[in-house]
């Protein structure tokens, strides 16, 4: 990164928030309780017990209970004196407050919608009785419920033919369908399972009638599911890849919840200025190899070095060594020797690598690599992909300083902290990437390129998430992006975007990455770069706090006075300066 960069970076952040003083003392940093603290704890406890109890998704009787949870915190925190707490307590309020109206909003909305397809579902609430029964053990009219399970079939048959008359059916009304008929046909488990052959006169009526009303529940389901990817605004096009794009209105939403001030044109923007960055970079390397610019034949023979199979796991285990020896040497974190100690490898299913075609990490490393029963060239696209110089960006990542460290210490450091975000967890681990090519980990021009295939997917990442969500990109167009502007393997650009899209991400994930390396870009910049802090204590710190937005973290260490009427503002990326 040039220094002309660097100075923008920390002429921008540091003119924004008025309020920030000096760096917070580390003994403040460091203390192990906060004015929420007891709260949060309860918090936790009370919503695990609930969660236990009330297991049905679906229906009233649960959502009406998480609904007076909230509201009982919320008037709880409410009491809490917040003009006489410290910034860290502060930020503990905040946040919580937040998510407490973010879930009364959600739960709202659930509301709404489970009232609108009411009608789909005629015999939902006599099964959610029952279930609520079944739970302290009440002895049931077996025969009665055998004759409503009988009545299903024509119920459903009547309920599918007035969906099908609806001209433009909402998709999240169809989802919400879907996930009614789930919670359902587990509430009809519950009673079978916990009644069957303990109870003969149960067994003798129900016998038959369960697994056809389970049938029927779940050619239901499929049926809603089926609606939904039909009227879902962008369709599946071939690439067998049917997720839900949620819409511009909708990630606005979820971005300021995020506490990130920025519009998805505007994060689009920033990918596209790193993107020509990389490729400035990517073009040296090229040329360093002899390849001129000829990025693409370069990036070739990089994914031929890969390792025979069976070879995988020491050529990973070598990276990580040679990776920690790096951040020694340079003492930029505090290591904890039962950090080294207690990680582990495991191999990816090849059920999981269809979604996870990279090795994944934690206190569990991950790897994903050919098994003898895939196809001849999903295995060498498999092998290609995970080459030992594009892992050499990525073992870090994973496990030190990223996300198993991450893991170590979230578990030892203000536990009673559950704010967790992407753009923390990701965010924070490609800060290392990026922070380990400044510090001159790569050690040639293979390294390079290597490291900048991950640098470019992050950057493509922000770009066609935030296009298929905003409904301009089909699937198939993100896998052709991917391929095309990146580089993948066509398999495992297939694997990412339908890791992206079907994998239980939500719609922020996939951006988060790049856009919370940048949060901690410019946090450095502004206490390291200026010299408030070493690069140990700056990391330390962070890692003290546990998982929150990051411009929450920027509050703490900048002993910020946030009002109690917060609103994200951190413009932490300085959009119209000339990229990189």
């Amino acid at each position: 990164m040039q220094l002309s960069l660097r100075l923008l970076f920390v002429l921008f952040t540091g003119t924004l928030s008025g309020a920030i003083a000096q760096p917070t003392p580390s003994s403040a940093i460091n203390q192990q309780t906060s004015d929420v603290h007891n709260l949060l704890t309860q918090y936790e406890a009370d919503y695990g017990s609930l969660n236990r109890f009330y297991v049905i998704d679906g229906s009233p009787e649960r959502r009406e209970r998480f609904q007076k949870l909230n509201a009982d915190y919320l008037s709880q925190l409410q009491q809490l004196n917040f003009d006489r707490m410290t910034t860290d307590s502060r930020v503990d309020y905040l946040l919580f407050r937040r998510d407490l109206q973010e879930n009364a909003q959600k739960l709202a909305q659930e509301a709404t919608e489970r009232n609108q397809i009411k009608a789909w579902f005629p015999f939902a609430d006599s099964l959610y009785a029952i279930e609520k029964l079944r739970r302290r053990g009440h002895k049931l009219n077996a025969q009665a419920l055998a004759g409503m399970l009988n009545a299903l079939g024509p119920q459903l048959a009547t309920a599918r033919k007035e969906v099908e008359k609806m001209e433009k059916p909402d998709p999240a009304l169809l989802r919400r369908a879907e996930e009614t008929s789930r919670g359902l046909q587990k509430a009809l488990k519950s009673i079978y399972t916990f009644y069957n052959t303990y109870d003969p006169d149960f067994t003798w009526w129900l016998q038959k009638p369960y697994p056809q009303a389970d049938s029927l529940l779940t050619a239901y389901g499929k049926f809603f599911r089926k609606k939904a990817e039909d009227a879902a605004p962008t369709k599946a096009d071939g690439s067998g890849i049917a997720g839900v794009a949620v819409g511009r209105a909708e990630l606005l939403r979820q971005l300021q919840v995020a506490m990130i001030p920025y519009s998805p044109e505007e994060l689009v923007e920033i990918a596209n200025k790193e993107f020509a960055w990389c490729d400035r970079e990517l073009l040296k390397a090229s040329r360093d190899m002899g390849f001129g610019d000829n990025w693409k034949a370069a990036q070739e023979k990089v994914k031929n070095t890969y390792v025979p199979a069976g070879e995988q796991p020491e050529m990973i285990l070598r990276l990580y060594d040679e990776s920690i020896a790096f951040l020694k040497q340079k003492d930029l974190i505090t290591i904890p020797p039962l950090a080294e100690e207690t990680w582990r490898m495991n191999m990816m299913s090849p059920e999981r690598q269809r979604v996870s075609p990279f090795f994944l990490g934690g206190e569990q490393l991950l790897i994903s690599y050919p098994t003898d029963d895939m196809s001849h060239l999903d295995k060498l696209m498999s092998m290609r992909g995970n080459n030992p110089h594009f892992s050499r960006s990525t073992v870090h990542h994973e496990l030190i300083a990223g996300h198993h460290l991450q893991g170590f210490m979230n578990n030892r450091y203000k536990t009673y902290r559950n704010f967790g975000t992407p753009f923390w967890t990701e965010g924070w681990s490609l800060y290392w990437e990026m922070l380990l090519w400044d510090q001159g980990f790569p050690q040639s021009p293979e390294d390079r390129i290597g490291m900048l295939f991950w640098r470019m997917h992050r950057c493509a990442r922000i770009i066609f998430s935030l296009n298929y969500h905003l409904g301009n990109w089909s699937p198939q167009q993100c896998i052709d992006f991917l391929v095309d502007r990146v580089g993948h393997e066509r398999a495992n650009a297939e694997g990412e975007v339908r890791r992206s899209f079907v994998g239980g991400y939500p719609p922020l994930y996939q951006l988060a990455y790049m856009t919370g390396g940048f949060q901690f870009l410019a946090l450095k910049k502004e206490l390291v770069d200026s010299g408030k802090m070493t690069y140990k204590q700056f990391h330390d710190a962070v890692l003290h706090q546990n998982a929150m937005p990051v411009e929450m973290v920027r509050a703490i260490l900048t002993n910020q006075t946030l009002p109690k009427d917060f609103k994200t503002n951190w413009r932490f990326y300085p959009l119209g300066a000339a990229s990189r």
